[in-house]
């Protein structure tokens, strides 16, 4: 299968932040002209594979691809174009920090074809900002919004995590209420884990209060939902709201089992047969490159039984739901009943959507589902969403 789709990992942070644990390099000065050559040879070395391939969706990710700037930006779509055609109305993302947002950048960012920002808000909370060592202020939210509208960029999603930890006074619903205020067409809602080797998890080890109860996670997921749903905004996948007509294209080929590529350190790619993700280290990845060496980390080839865990899990997560048998039908109507789910038996072939409620409960419902099509729980259903797309931040609730 020829990639329709491109994510591009841009690893550079100024700090790492509290909760992260992505494949991420912290530069008081970013390396723009190193990034950029080593990405072409990795463009290179992928010509053949993207013979006679149109992308329909190219998306920026890290790390924080806005510490390369409007110009380093500018060329790393340059580059693209340099391999690969880009359809005439492609969807081109950039992950951006809203102290990154200037004129001039958007400027340079329009310019080079990007037509979506995902802005890291993650709060509106000075003092959860603080602790979550982002390095920009509530106010800058709303400024860079105002600056991206002016420079052509209508098409702005927010992120925000929820389920802080009580000790921090976040009202959740205020971040809500505000974050509506500047009107994006797209949110997307993470609650906070905690993985190992980040600085969360080192505090949680002296018995740091980290996270919010799972009552507290609940409660918030269910009343963004609430929320958003009421504003108008469809919740279309687990994390994800949208205006109608605004869903991500870029996420939702993830989640429909499209074939990607993905370039750039720790980025994965998947061929409809086989996943592949590349070293994440960056100093790694451009010393094999600069050496002619493969940046290919490691592969998984899909089993029949990987196919239908993920078949079954991406269904679930997605508004679209999964489709099932009449015999499924009868054997999960105790999920109807429990409020988990809704099941629509009316189309020639029934098909079952989780609820907001249900969402909550993703994981094991689709381990009961997976069993019941006479597949082992495996590993697989747990790891799915850790391995279904490039950057990890958009495949978990």
């Amino acid at each position: 299968m020829r990639p329709r789709h491109l994510y591009i990992h841009i690893p550079f942070c100024a700090r790492r932040c509290s909760y992260c644990d992505f494949s991420i390099a912290v530069r008081s000065t970013t390396p723009t002209d190193e990034y950029v050559t080593a990405l072409r040879k990795e463009m290179d070395g992928a010509r053949e594979h993207l013979k006679d391939a149109t992308l329909d969706t190219v998306y920026l990710g890290g790390g924080t691809p806005s510490r390369l700037g409007g110009l380093g930006i500018a060329d790393v779509l340059a580059t693209v174009r340099d391999h690969v055609r880009i359809s005439d109305a492609p969807e081109i993302t950039i992950e951006v920090n809203p102290d990154d947002v200037n004129d001039m950048a958007v400027a340079h960012w329009v310019a080079a074809g990007v037509n979506r920002v995902s802005l890291g808000s993650q709060s509106f909370d000075d003092a959860a900002l603080k602790w979550m060592h982002r390095t920009h202020d509530s106010s800058q939210i709303g400024q860079a919004v105002t600056t991206l509208r002016r420079g052509g960029i209508g098409n702005i999603s927010l992120d925000l995590i929820f389920a802080l930890p009580a000790h921090l006074g976040r009202s959740w619903e205020s971040d809500l209420v505000r974050a509506l205020d500047l009107e994006p067409v797209h949110l997307s809602l993470y609650g906070l884990t905690v993985e190992a080797q980040t600085p969360i998890a080192r505090w949680a080890d002296r018995g740091a209060n980290v996270q919010g109860s799972e009552e507290n996670y609940e409660e918030e997921f269910l009343s963004a939902h609430a929320m958003m749903v009421g504003a108008g905004y469809n919740h279309y996948e687990v994390s994800n709201f949208a205006r109608p007509g605004m869903t991500s294209r870029h996420n939702s080929a993830y989640w429909t089992g499209a074939s990607y590529l993905g370039v750039g350190p720790s980025a994965h790619s998947f061929d409809g047969a086989t996943r592949r993700w590349n070293v994440p280290a960056y100093s790694e990845w451009v010393r094999r490159l600069s050496a002619g060496e493969s940046v290919i980390g490691g592969e998984e080839s899909l089993t029949e039984d990987n196919r239908v865990a993920e078949e079954v899990y991406l269904g679930l997560r997605t508004l679209g739901g999964l489709e099932i048998s009449h015999e499924e039908s009868a054997r999960i109507q105790s999920w109807q009943g429990a409020g988990w789910a809704v099941i629509d038996e009316v189309l020639l072939t029934p098909r079952v959507r989780l609820t907001a409620t249900g969402w909550l409960r993703l994981d094991s419902l689709a381990a009961d589902l997976v069993a019941q099509r006479g597949r082992p729980r495996s590993e697989s259903v747990r790891k799915v969403s850790a391995s279904l797309g490039p950057n990890p931040s958009h495949c978990y609730i």
